[in-house]
């Protein structure tokens, strides 16, 4: 099924709906939009086979949207996602086509923060909620009649959810809600344990299959950077140093950030401005003008207010805040890399937003290499070189023009040369620091959850291991093999994490797998004896929470 031209007024949704997309600056609906919402919009049962990054967020949340009642202060909507920052990432979206509809409340329910505010705006009638299967589980036990009034469910990403553990999750929230409902199932991937669940939970499904086309963007160096999400305005202001420019674009995803980097930067003495949908048309034409003509060397930006910015001496993008998806990301430092030039690409990455980053790389087809903060020494060096520069052009007449002030004022003063220079360098470059120590002070901390080559090792021979590394493993099972894995509880992971991974890959009953032991750096998983090297082969590929399974036999000797 294929929507007619003529954009996503094409789909007759709410007048509110679409002037709120046609604020975004989307003008044509993707390929799993225009195959998705007449089908939703129609109230069938859907699986949508399409990868992160095709657009299928809003390929749900417009159809739903334009079922749902304002007037109901209820629940009518659940979406369901694997992630806390996928289920944030969802929300934030309904609320932006959701903008212009009165009365429609959206809320985000997962782990991490506190369960009382979630269960109070659920009871107060908002008529969409973002969940994550374990926290809205949670919720259940509480009150068992949280989702009474849901009419529209949403699997996002389900084959995530299964590798993640949430089978049993799952199966409790069906349970709980109407048995007439409209479910519609997303996916990268249809595994049988997806294709179970389907049949189990779905009313004649109609399917939708998007074959995802490998965006690449070869013309432009990419580069990502791990940072505290409170250290990034240090971080851009470190790259800054080391980086060669000509113009530079960052992205950024709120009006406000704009305006403190945009600030933040000008403090160091950057030629910056703001860019975002507060800024009146004549002003934002006033500071593409400046960018364009080197009064302006950085705009900060967000997504909206740089769509239709076309500067062809912008070297560099950096996207300081993760963009929501991977066409987002390309769109981004496509503005860089034009009319054959060369162009680079920085991406900011916290240790929350691992998953997206394997995403774009997934998307686009490229791996986004990783680099590390520039060191003091190489701070120190970017400075001298622009002083150095900055100095050479004047040197030559100098003397003819300011020797005899020179040799006035070391009188005057009554100093040396030497110290008079010292001074005048120390005005011109404004007290920046010029020696090591002082800019390694500078330097932001590289986050705690770094890869292991980032942290300083314990004093000694080795590391010291923790009581809970040195416990030895648990009396083995008969009949059953111990395998290991790298994966811990410091990347992460729990039981049941392992749990569902193995059972939807490796296609295994619940009762076939033993104890499972997680410890810090490593977990032990018991296996059946029988048929394990086969086993083990086909979880090779397996993934858990975005990183490799990489299970073995172990070895206690």
């Amino acid at each position: 099924m294929t929507q007619e031209t003529g954009g996503f007024a094409a789909f007759n949704l709410n007048p509110n709906i679409l002037a709120a997309v046609t604020a975004t600056g989307y003008e044509e609906p993707s390929a799993i939009q225009q195959q998705s919402i007449p089908i939703i919009m129609a109230g069938h049962d859907m699986i949508g086979q399409a990868q992160t990054g095709t657009g299928k967020t809003a390929a749900f949340a417009l159809p739903i949207l334009h079922r749902i009642d304002p007037a109901k202060r209820e629940p009518q909507a659940l979406i369901l996602a694997p992630t806390r920052e996928l289920a944030l990432q969802v929300a934030t979206a309904f609320e932006t086509y959701a903008k212009q509809m009165p009365g429609v409340t959206v809320v985000a329910v997962y782990g991490g923060a506190p369960m009382g505010p979630q269960l109070k705006a659920i009871r107060n009638g908002a008529q969409i909620v973002v969940a994550t299967p374990g926290r809205l589980c949670d919720h259940l036990r509480r009150d068992e009649k949280v989702l009474a009034t849901v009419n529209h469910l949403v699997l996002d990403e389900a084959d995530e959810m299964l590798k993640l553990g949430f089978m049993d999750d799952l199966e409790v929230i069906f349970k709980a809600l109407p048995a007439t409902r409209q479910t519609v199932l997303f996916s990268a991937t249809l595994p049988q344990s997806i294709r179970a669940i389907a049949e189990r939970h779905l009313r004649d499904p109609q399917h939708v299959k998007i074959q995802t086309k490998t965006q690449t963007v070869t013309a432009i160096e990419q580069a990502h950077l791990l940072v505290h999400a409170d250290q990034k305005t240090s971080a851009v202001l470190s790259l800054l140093e080391v980086e060669d420019f000509d113009a530079l674009i960052m992205f950024v995803r709120t009006k406000q950030a704009t305006l403190d980097l945009a600030s933040a930067l000008e403090a160091k003495g950057y030629k910056a401005a703001a860019l975002n949908g507060d800024i009146a048309q004549n002003q934002r034409e006033r500071v593409i003008d400046s960018l364009k003509d080197g009064r302006l060397d950085i705009v900060v930006a967000t997504d909206v207010a740089a769509r239709g910015l076309d500067v062809p001496r912008i070297t560099h993008v950096f996207n300081v805040d993760m963009p929501y998806d991977p066409e987002s990301y390309v769109h981004r430092i496509g503005r860089t890399g034009r009319a054959g030039r060369e162009g680079r690409a920085l991406l900011l990455v916290t240790p929350r937003e691992r998953r997206m980053l394997q995403v774009i790389e997934r998307v686009t087809g490229q791996k986004v290499a990783e680099v590390r903060l520039p060191d003091a020494q190489a701070v120190l060096d970017a400075r001298i070189k622009k002083l150095t520069n900055s100095l050479s052009p004047l040197v030559a007449e100098a003397e003819s023009t300011h020797g005899d002030l020179l040799d006035r004022l070391t009188a005057d003063i009554g100093c040396s040369p030497r110290a008079l220079a010292a001074a005048l360098l120390r005005k011109a470059t404004n007290g920046q620091a010029l020696n090591l120590a002082a800019i390694e002070k500078e330097r932001p901390l590289v986050p705690n959850n770094a890869p292991r080559g980032d942290r300083p090792e314990r004093s000694g021979d080795r590391p010291e291991r923790s009581d809970r590394e040195r416990r030895a493993p648990m009396p083995l099972g008969e009949g059953r093999a111990r395998c290991r894995t790298a994966l811990g509880a410091r990347d992460g992971i729990a039981a049941k994490n392992l749990l569902g991974a193995i059972l939807n890959e490796g296609g295994l009953a619940r009762e076939a797998i033993g104890r499972i032991q997680v410890r810090d750096s490593f977990s032990l998983v018991e296996l059946p004896e029988d048929g394990l090297e086969k086993l083990l082969t086909k979880l090779k590929d397996t993934r858990v929470a975005g990183k490799q399974l990489k299970l073995r036999r172990y070895r206690e000797d």
